[in-house]
């Protein structure tokens, strides 16, 4: 786990690196920047900064803001109640993105954007200045990844300081 003060670090980064992508954020929404660190306690190496702006029974929308080199690692987005799973599009808005699908490496930079079919494994990480990523996808249920790792832990108690 981290501590307080590298939580709230982490939100003010991303709140910042949003503002420099041009997404301006109300008070409320920058207290809301989820920090995850998977349970690993090593948050600039893996893990995941990022804002809910809507997560319906129809479709979600977010923004994904990661460290240099911050990598959110190997998971998938298994079927659920009658569900395929999350299908993801991912839109680069600032920096660079290793994104890898299946084994298969994608290069995301600024107006770049590439779809994730449900229930398949990948996993992404910025370049060396870091990333803004937004991301539009079906009803998401973080609490279902499955990630390849076993050590990691996708729960809110555990991102919380």
């Amino acid at each position: 786990m981290i501590s307080a003060e590298e939580h709230r670090e982490a939100q003010v980064y991303a709140a910042e690196e949003l503002a420099a992508a041009g997404i301006e954020l109300t008070a409320a929404e920058r207290d809301q920047i989820e920090v995850a660190d998977f349970g690993l306690g090593r948050l600039r190496e893996t893990g995941l900064q990022l804002l809910v702006y809507v997560n319906t029974d129809r479709y979600c929308a977010k923004e994904l803001v990661l460290y240099p080199g911050q990598t959110c690692p190997e998971h998938r987005h298994p079927p659920f109640d009658g569900t395929p799973g999350k299908e993801e599009t991912f839109r680069c808005r600032r920096g660079t993105v290793e994104l890898n699908v299946e084994g298969e490496t994608i290069t995301l930079r600024p107006g770049d954007q590439t779809t994730i079919p449900p229930d398949t494994r990948h996993w992404f990480r910025a370049g060396a200045e870091g990333a803004v990523v937004s991301e539009f996808s079906s009803t998401s249920r973080d609490d279902l990844d499955v990630f390849t790792d076993p050590a990691i832990r996708r729960a809110p108690e555990l991102e919380a300081p």
